[in-house]
This record gives structure tokens, sequence and C-alpha cells, in this order.
């Protein structure tokens, strides 16, 4: 019985009581913390970001918010024929992995053509000038190689198959060339296999492996020019390969929005 007593008399002792409350409390501030820290970044949940790629805004923003995602819109480009408002470009690219919540940003074709100023490319590295090609709402042309001592380093810089000078105003959305070099010594690149990619993602890929475009087919399926954004390579000439071909070769691509030629997106 003494100990009995002594046992609940330790108990009921306020400093014990106190300390025992004071435990329970933060056992569950730091249940709580990590529950919510768990929520806040999302760990360990990854999803493959969505292509966005001529959708609206609006179709954009459901896509994505259905994908645990966000969207902004972070610049515009003006592309002749395609929709107004619709998505030109994004940014992670699509198929990258990104943690849940992950906000997207999006580049829309303007509602009217806008000028740029034409940048002064020559020294750039080939993916450099693309990538600044496309910060200025311009695309990339054709890749001309030419014999030089560093690869891929670019000579000039063409529109409408004439030199255009930094500086220079032209339409959004145009297409520039740009005369590269070629080292005998470094001069071969790899067919990629971009079957099931989109018109766009498609070729800018075919772009970063230092090939052009030879021709894209488009079947009968693709009627608008919104049916050609959104159609996926079904077939491309040659085959992908791990054998090298040399830098500047031509690639064709066929295109369909057929669901029985078109495979299931990511």
């Amino acid at each position: 019985m003494k100990k009995d007593e002594e046992k609940k008399g330790f108990f009921h002792n306020w400093i014990v009581k106190n300390l025992l409350w004071a435990v329970v409390a933060i056992v569950a501030i730091l249940l709580l913390s990590a529950f919510l820290l768990s929520r806040i970044t999302h760990h360990g949940k990854v999803i493959r970001v969505p292509d966005f790629t001529g959708m609206t805004v609006n179709q954009a923003d459901q896509y994505a918010h259905d994908a645990s995602l966000r969207i902004d819109i972070a610049d515009s480009v003006f592309v002749k024929r395609m929709a107004r408002g619709a998505v030109f470009s994004q940014n992670p690219k699509p198929g990258a992995t990104v943690k849940t919540g992950r906000r997207v940003m999006l580049t829309i074709n303007a509602m009217n053509a806008k000028k740029v100023s034409m940048p002064n490319l020559v020294g750039y590295s080939m993916r450099q000038a693309k990538a600044e090609l496309n910060s200025r709402g311009l695309t990339l042309g054709r890749l001309l190689y030419v014999d030089d001592m560093a690869t891929n380093n670019v000579l000039r810089q063409l529109y409408k198959n004439r030199q255009i000078e930094a500086g220079r105003m032209i339409d959004s959305g145009s297409e520039i060339d740009l005369m590269v070099g070629l080292n005998d010594t470094d001069n071969q690149t790899y067919i990629p296999d971009v079957t099931g990619m989109k018109y766009l993602r498609a070729v800018d890929v075919v772009h970063d492996n230092s090939l052009n475009i030879k021709a894209l087919v488009f079947d009968k399926s693709v009627k608008t020019y919104a049916d050609s954004i959104n159609a996926q390579v079904w077939k491309q000439a040659p085959q992908p390969s791990k054998a090298p071909i040399l830098m500047g070769s031509d690639v064709s691509l066929y295109l369909s929005v057929d669901p029985d030629r078109t495979l299931p997106l990511n």
C-alpha cells in the first residue's frame, strides 16, 4: 500500500505532471511539424511535367490543377497560323521530373505580332544561340555547317537567306538560320528517338543533337495548325541509331493526331 501511495503521489506531483505534459506537447509538435513539412514540400512525391503546348491558358490551368501543378504566364511570342493565346513553350520542359506543386512558366502566342530586336549570336555555341533566340521569341531554322576549328560555334546569322545584323527589328516568331563551324575531329552526333513526342518538342530535340529537319509530314488527321502543334511523331527517318552520323544531317518526321498512330502521353 505504501509503495502504491508513493507511486500515485509521484504522478500527482505538479513538477512531474508539468514535465509529462511538456514531453507530450513536444512530441505532438514534432509530429505535426513533420506532417506539415511533408504536405508543404510534398516530400517524396514527384511527377512528370505534362506537355501544355497548343493548349489555351484555361485548358493548361485545368490540366495543371489535375496534375497538382501551377502555371504562370512568363512571356509571349507571335507565331503565324498558331491560335492566339495558345501555349507556345514551357519551362520546365515536358517530361521533366518535378515535385507536385511546382510552378510551370508558360510562353503563349500573342494576340498580335510584336517586333523584337535581333541579338548578336556570332561567337555563341549553337545551344547558347538557340536559347537566346527562344528568349527573344525567335526560332531556330537550319544549321548550316562549314569547316571551322570550333564545332557548333556560330559564325553567321541569316534571316530569309541573308545575313542579319544585331539590333534589327523583326517579327517575333521569325526563323533564323545559323552558320556554324564543323571540325573534322568533332563532327559526329547520334539520331535521337523522338517517337511519341509532340511536334515542337521533337524539333527541339533534333536541333539539340546538331541535326536538321528535312521534312515535317503531317497525315490527313492533322487539319488545323492547332492539330499540328498537338501532333505526335509516329515515325521518323532515319530511325534512331547508336551509330554516329555527320552533324547537320537531315531527319524527317511523320506526325499525326490519329489515336491509332500516336502513343499515350505520360
